[in-house]
This record gives C-alpha cells, sequence and structure tokens, in this order.
C-alpha cells in the first residue's frame, strides 16, 4: 500500500479526520492503484468519480468504525 497514506482513525490521529485528509487518502489509493499521478484527459472522468467514490467508503468506515476507548463519530 502507499507510503503516504495516513491511518485516519484515533487514537493514531488524535483529531477527527477532515475532508481533505480523506480525499487526500483516496487520492493517495487511486494514483497507487491506476499506477497515474495525474490522468489523461480521457480518463479524468473516471479518475475523480473513483476517488469520490473512495472518499465517500472512507467517511462511512471512519464513521462506523468502533475503536475501543474512543467514541463513534456518530456519537461524538
Amino acid at each position: 500500500m502507499c507510503r503516504s497514506i495516513k491511518t485516519l482513525r484515533p487514537p493514531v490521529l488524535p483529531e477527527e479526520a477532515t475532508e481533505e485528509d480523506i480525499r487526500a487518502a483516496a487520492l493517495q489509493y487511486v494514483r497507487k492503484v491506476s499506477g497515474f499521478r495525474t490522468p489523461a484527459a480521457h480518463n479524468k472522468e473516471v479518475f475523480d468519480r473513483a476517488v469520490d467514490a473512495i472518499a465517500e467508503a472512507t467517511t462511512a468506515l471512519l464513521t462506523d468504525l468502533e475503536v475501543r476507548g474512543h467514541p463513534t463519530r456518530k456519537s461524538a
């Protein structure tokens, strides 16, 4: 996995992950999987959709994830 993607949950990240943190991680993931740092014009839309989908899935994961000793985002 890409080393520049950081863990976004407590206690590794003491504060709540921001939308910007989540989007940056999603972008790094799509870059790693696709092998492209920047997509060609004809692939930009699919690249952007993938980043959006992964960011949405990451937000859902962080919202629902239960970490002992830390409240979930839902109850925070």
